[in-house]
């Protein structure tokens, strides 16, 4: 699955494994990362595209802010793994 702006991500390595992340832009082999807490919207991490994985869902980045998107991650990753269970 290809990674493209607005999809939301899992890490899969480095010290930031397993977070869940908005990926707020591709370049080449690299993604550019905010979750609202550490890596804000207007300072995102530039990661691997081999170091992530696609969760399948998507946030629209119109209107967001860091407040917002902590509150959607949050609720996305507690609804996964409640179907998971």
């Amino acid at each position: 699955m290809d990674i493209t702006t607005g999809m939301v991500i899992i890490s899969a390595a480095g010290h930031d494994k397993g977070q869940w992340f908005l990926v707020t832009g591709v370049d080449g082999r690299y993604a550019y990362l905010a979750d609202g807490n550490e890596r804000k919207l207007a300072a995102p991490k530039k990661k691997n595209l081999k170091h992530v994985r696609a969760t399948g869902q998507a946030l629209s980045a119109d209107g967001m802010t860091d407040k917002r998107l902590r509150t959607a991650l949050r609720g996305l990753s507690r609804s996964i793994a409640e179907e998971s269970e």
